[in-house]
């Protein structure tokens, strides 16, 4: 039987930081409403194009797997806010890495992007389908924000990161998962004027516009993770004793801490990171997995827990079992192009349009 290893990874931050200290220069906020709803700290803001952040966190991954980017038949990009819609931004990560072999694939399912593109590139490798499978998650959110909307627009940041997984015979890598999605509730994350169902035609469609429905996600969001969780443990008859790390979604901390008292998990096996970067989406899981290795805290056979939610609302969650290596076979010098901004700075213009809007229309 086959089984999907998980052989490279690697995580791409842009270097410009929006503190909770920078939201209060434009926005009705503090530190401390934020922190105490949140936990998030500060986050990051992206100066160039998302498919650059995905491109860097490809090159690491690639280099951490010592694989050459000829050898992939697949790259799978989870993602909502790609480059562009036509081509698929998967194909334009696929030429600037040279993976020429590779077909290509944009996977949006939001926040769940990531989990989503492992579970369909594993189960692709388990048919005999694909052997070299690059999946990445991640995001430009903040292009995509509403700077005026305070309950959403301190919550997200950009960022990317990736994984190769690669066949084995060996019993490793993701040997659970459980996804769904709860649609009846699909409009409490939605973006509201975006698409081929609004008028591109219209003033409103250069002011994106949310609408999040704050307690109707954290219900939904804990009581679907945990049931997916519960479902994975049965599918391997482990218990919560048998997990060794939880990196779930970093949305919001206080989701977390009720997700792992639900489970039954304790506080010091799950990573958290979500107060240095927010929620960056499909990128908060690779991400989180490649600093938790980073950290020390992924230990070879380890039980891994993931569990994630988003838009739709799509939900899911994934047991990986952990291989031998948790150091990188190889490096790379892969960077992003120089930042001479602040994050204040790259968001001014954006900013002050927003700002203006509402001023407009109250």
């Amino acid at each position: 039987m086959l089984y999907a290893e998980i052989t490279g990874w690697g995580k791409c931050l842009p270097p410009a930081v929006l503190s909770n200290a920078d939201l209060t220069t434009f926005m009705d906020t503090t530190d401390e409403w934020i922190t105490s709803r949140t936990g998030i700290e500060e986050r990051r803001i992206c100066h160039c194009n998302f498919s650059d952040m995905a491109i860097v966190s490809a090159r690491r991954a690639l280099a951490a797997a010592n694989l050459d980017p000829a050898e992939l038949d697949l790259i799978l990009l989870g993602s909502l806010t790609m480059d562009s819609l036509c081509p698929n931004t998967a194909s334009i990560i696929q030429d600037a890495i040279g993976a020429k072999n590779a077909a290509s694939i944009d996977i949006n399912s939001a926040c769940t992007g990531f989990l989503y593109g492992l579970h369909i590139g594993t189960n692709l490798i388990r048919t005999g389908a694909h052997k070299k499978i690059l999946v990445l998650g991640g995001e430009f959110i903040s292009h995509y924000m509403n700077w005026a909307q305070r309950d959403v627009a301190v919550l997200f940041g950009d960022a990317c990161g990736a994984v190769v997984i690669e066949a084995t015979e060996e019993r490793i890598g993701l040997l659970a998962a459980k996804i769904g999605c709860e649609a009846d509730a699909k409009y409490a994350i939605q973006i509201t004027n975006l698409g081929s169902a609004y008028s591109r035609l219209s003033e409103e469609f250069l002011y994106i516009n949310w609408n999040f429905e704050g307690q109707e996600v954290f219900k939904r969001a804990v009581k679907c993770m945990a049931r997916a969780c519960e479902d994975v443990l049965h599918q391997l008859d482990l218990t919560t004793a048998d997990i060794d790390l939880v990196v779930p979604h970093q949305a919001n901390k206080r989701i977390l801490d009720a997700l792992a008292r639900r489970v039954g998990i304790e506080e010091d096996k799950v990573f958290i990171n979500v107060h240095k970067y927010g929620n960056t989406s499909a990128g908060t899981i690779p991400v989180a997995l490649t600093e938790a290795l980073e950290e020390g805290r992924v230990k070879p056979g380890d039980y891994i827990l993931s569990a994630t939610f988003g838009a739709g609302l799509s939900w899911g969650a994934c047991i990986i079992k952990w291989g031998d290596r948790v150091t990188p076979l190889a490096t790379t010098d892969a960077e992003l192009p120089p930042c001479d901004k602040t994050a204040l700075e790259i968001l001014q213009p954006h900013i002050a349009r927003y700002l203006a809007h509402e001023a407009k229309t109250g």
